[in-house]
């Protein structure tokens, strides 16, 4: 989109997520079809939040984007901060965990048992859940700058991001090319052509990083043959992704896209973030509706964490579009 600033679109990413986030909360574990369509933040789900209240999915993206702020690239920091929320109720809107899959606190306790954040994840496929998806925004926010040109160094990130809780190559591969997705319309892609299965960056990856093949099928255009039921909100990385690429693909504007999303239901807080962070980098934070940013509880703590990662960050040049 012309005339978005990157400060916009990284600010979009972030603030997406949590809208997302906010949006789907509601409808959390609801069949598609089986509650009233999701229009704008209401209360209820099964944590009983309120409207514009927010879950696991932005408090762990705070936790990166915490860490990232404070202490630089370190799984050990990013991982005792998973864990102070998961304990102790840092990060979260109400101040205790009410919300953490089963993926997540299994690698966290293996974490706390080992002190290894970096083999702390199950690598096994069953337990290829949506949990670093859902978070990945701070990495491409603060790192969009190694986009186009120092790519091995930006894979490396996005994939070490997943390990502390999720080290299946189904979630790793999917934060890999998320990651660069993101990075691209940070800097200002156009939306078609970093989903083109010919997009440069993506042919670059595939060398960097051996993709598991379900995530090459949906880079190469799954979310635009599909429809639902065979799109689905569901808690499996590949799908989620799928289905927020199915939601943002050919969306007219933010709230489509994220409404789409979170109307598939059952993981639909998940969808949502994933959907939003997609979103958000796109339009930008102009791009989302004004009583959905203003109407997101707790706004301060996103507002600190992009603070933090980007009040330091060197300015970079813009990408090139080539002829």
């Amino acid at each position: 989109m012309p005339g978005i600033s990157e400060t916009d679109r990284r600010r979009g990413a972030l603030i997406g997520l949590a809208v997302g986030d906010a949006l789907g909360a509601a409808v959390e574990f609801e069949s598609p079809g089986s509650f009233r369509q999701v229009t704008g933040y209401r209360g209820g789900g099964p944590h009983g939040l309120g409207p514009g209240e927010w879950t696991d999915d932005t408090s762990m993206a705070l936790a990166l984007s915490d860490s990232i702020a404070k202490v630089g690239w370190d799984l050990q920091d990013q991982a005792e901060r998973y864990v102070a929320w998961w304990k102790n109720g840092v990060y979260s809107i109400t101040g205790h965990c009410f919300d953490i899959g089963i993926t997540t606190s299994s690698s966290l306790s293996r974490f706390l048992r080992t002190g290894d954040a970096r083999t702390s994840g199950d690598p096994s496929e069953r337990a290829s859940g949506n949990g670093s998806i859902m978070r990945l925004a701070p990495v491409p926010i603060r790192y969009a700058g190694l986009f186009p040109n120092r790519l091995d160094e930006l894979v490396k990130l996005l994939t070490e991001s997943s390990l502390p809780t999720h080290a299946s190559a189904q979630c790793t591969s999917s934060c890999a090319y998320m990651g660069l997705v993101l990075c691209g319309l940070i800097r200002g892609c156009e939306r078609d052509e970093v989903l083109d299965i010919h997009w440069e960056p993506l042919l670059q990856l595939k060398k960097l990083l051996w993709l598991h093949n379900e995530v090459v099928d949906v880079a190469e255009g799954s979310f635009r043959k599909n429809q639902p039921p065979a799109i689905a909100g569901w808690g499996y990385v590949v799908k989620c992704l799928e289905a927020a690429l199915w939601a943002f693909h050919d969306a007219k504007d933010f709230r489509e896209a994220v409404l789409r999303a979170v109307n598939l239901g059952d993981d639909a807080d998940t969808t949502g973030a994933v959907c939003g962070q997609l979103a958000g980098a796109f339009w930008g934070e102009s791009g989302i509706p004004k009583e959905w940013r203003e109407g997101l509880v707790r706004s301060d703590m996103v507002e600190e964490a992009l603070r933090g990662l980007m009040e330091h960050d060197e300015p970079v040049p813009p990408v090139d579009p080539g002829p």
